[in-house]
């Protein structure tokens, strides 16, 4: 049996086996966002500290995915699957216990940010396991684990209404347990991958020289983070703004999540066809006509329910074009340490949107300054890839 077809069957066994792992910590990473209601009900909460509380996970699981692509170098992707899977439950547990004290809150969904990490784990990871024809799939299968969010979304309030706060956070320690004993005696890291030892700051600073590096993360700010901000503020959003129960918001949310989810794959695949920046626009664009349209308010359900799916499905398209225009412009030898940063700033792009909506929630009373500004951002940026992007370039060489 030769080594090409061992390494096959092998690949799509730590494929699937990354992926739950990435749905599974995504899930945990947004446990807050679906329970806004309850905290801030509980906790009489105005909006803005609201939306601290839901944007908190985000900001360790942005910066975090540096260090953790990183060591991820080091040590392979099995270990640092188990070491992610792991190092969640402490900050679940305690998010559990932390439901009657705010600035409880605050601290331990600061650490809930380290399930968000498990991004910059598994692209490396996936990705030693295919040739470079095959790495549009191997990552578009593997970023299909994001539906964790949509998981969150729909099954979190139904488990707290149904079990109580802290038995759903006991239960889904348990849930990262078992899928921590299943990463570390199941997967296994591709055997042509060898650890760097390369010392890690003189890598990062390299990658940061870049111009390619800041470009791309700006495109990545805005396709991954509004899908980000959207999966963590949605709920809120659509309890404050349209009187949803929190079972029925989070439904709808998970309805959000999960075209993105479909859209990821098919943004890699289409740009293997018509090109990365043709989805990058259609992206941009597409999520500025869809931020315009809902500063309106439209009505609940087919107006407003066709506004957010589209806006969905565009900001999917985006993350999917964004990486496969990263493997186009970055040389191999340097896709890693790209990725990593590009990562960090799609994390980071969803930290800030929920901040501003919060604020101008509470100053104004509705959304629509907060839309109009993302249309703004989005609309810039898609002009910023049409000019910087739009004559053929070559891989940046490493």
């Amino acid at each position: 049996m030769g080594s090409t077809d061992t390494v096959r069957r092998g690949a799509g066994r730590n494929l699937a086996l990354a992926t739950a792992a990435f749905a599974l910590t995504f899930w945990a990473w947004n446990l807050i966002g679906p329970l806004s209601k309850t905290y801030a009900d509980d906790l009489a909460l105005n909006p803005t500290q609201t939306s601290v509380l839901v944007a908190f996970p985000v900001l360790v699981g942005a910066v975090g995915r540096i260090p953790a692509g990183i060591l991820t170098d080091r040590f392979g992707g099995r270990v640092m699957l188990t070491a992610a899977c792991f190092a969640s439950i402490v900050p679940v547990l305690l998010v559990g216990l932390s439901g009657g004290s705010y600035a409880a809150l605050l601290a331990s969904g600061f650490l809930l940010g380290l399930a968000g990490t498990s991004f910059a784990v598994g692209i490396p990871f996936v990705n030693a396991w295919y040739p470079p024809a095959r790495r549009g799939f191997a990552t578009g299968v593997f970023g299909a684990g994001m539906g964790g969010t949509a998981l969150s979304a729909f099954l979190t309030p139904r488990l707290v209404d149904g079990m109580g706060l802290l038995p759903t956070h006991l239960l889904m320690c348990a849930a990262l347990a078992v899928m921590g004993f299943v990463c570390w005696s199941f997967a296994r890291d591709a055997p042509q991958w060898a650890p760097t030892t390369e010392p890690a700051l003189p890598r990062l600073k390299g990658v940061m020289r870049l111009k390619v590096t800041w470009q791309m993360s700006l495109l990545y700010a805005v396709a991954f983070g509004g899908f980000v901000a959207f999966s963590t503020y949605l709920p809120t959003m659509l309890v404050t703004a349209y009187d949803l129960a929190q079972t029925d918001a989070g439904l709808r949310t998970a309805g959000f999540s999960l075209a993105a989810v479909v859209a990821r794959p098919a943004g890699g695949i289409l740009s293997d066809r018509v090109g990365p920046l043709k989805i990058c626009l259609t992206s941009f664009f597409g999520a500025a006509v869809m931020a315009v349209l809902l500063a309106f308010e439209p009505p609940l359900e087919v107006p407003a329910g066709t506004c957010f799916v589209l806006m969905a499905l565009f900001l999917g398209l985006g993350t999917g074009g964004v990486f496969a225009l990263v493997a186009e412009l970055v040389e191999p030898a340097r896709v890693g340490g790209v990725t990593g940063i590009v990562g960090a700033a799609g994390g980071l792009g969803g930290y800030f949107p929920p901040l501003v909506m919060g604020a101008v929630y509470q100053a104004r009373g509705d959304y629509s300054i907060a839309l109009l500004l993302l249309a703004l951002t989005a609309l810039l940026v898609g002009v910023f890839a049409l000019q910087a992007f739009r004559r053929p370039q070559a891989a940046v060489p490493a």
